[in-house]
């Protein structure tokens, strides 16, 4: 049992069938017992991109409609999501200068730190941070996170 903190490019795989899915599959497995958070803003990300597979016709009507409605009923009921609040943005705009991050990578990555910060003031262990974006594992690596590729898996 551990503690994950997903950015969408992690989360689209348990929906998106692409390297890394397997792994991440095994990781929300109720055996596991694994506890997965999210930030509040991976719910427009990942339904964009199913949708955007969609269009773009990598996923029938049917798939895509079916992948959103699991992935909705997880984020309601299974992940631990993350509120965005003033703190985050703050830290998400220093992240975004200083690492040169896109601008939802930069939230996301401020939502893994307020949650590993709040776990560390009540003497919990850290969540490990996993992404498949390069960039974006760089930088929560150079802000002390530990961190996991799907795409390694």
């Amino acid at each position: 049992m551990a503690g994950y903190f997903c950015d969408s490019s992690a989360i689209a795989k348990r929906y998106i069938s692409e390297t890394g899915t397997s792994w991440i599959i095994g990781l929300m497995r109720l055996a596991a017992k694994n506890e997965i958070a999210v930030a509040q803003i991976t719910g427009v990300e990942v339904v964009s991109a199913i949708s955007r597979r969609h269009r773009g016709n990598f996923l029938t009507t049917a798939q895509a409609d079916k992948a959103i409605h699991r992935f909705l009923r997880d984020f309601n009921n299974s992940f631990g999501v993350i509120k965005i609040n003033d703190s985050i943005i703050r830290n998400a705009i220093y992240l975004a200068q200083t690492h040169v991050l896109r601008g939802y990578d930069a939230v996301q990555l401020a939502s893994a730190i307020a949650l590993n910060t709040k776990l560390s003031k009540l003497g919990l262990p850290a969540f490990i941070f996993v992404s498949a974006d390069n960039n974006l594992n760089s930088a929560a690596n150079a802000e002390g996170l530990a961190v996991d590729n799907p795409n390694n898996h």
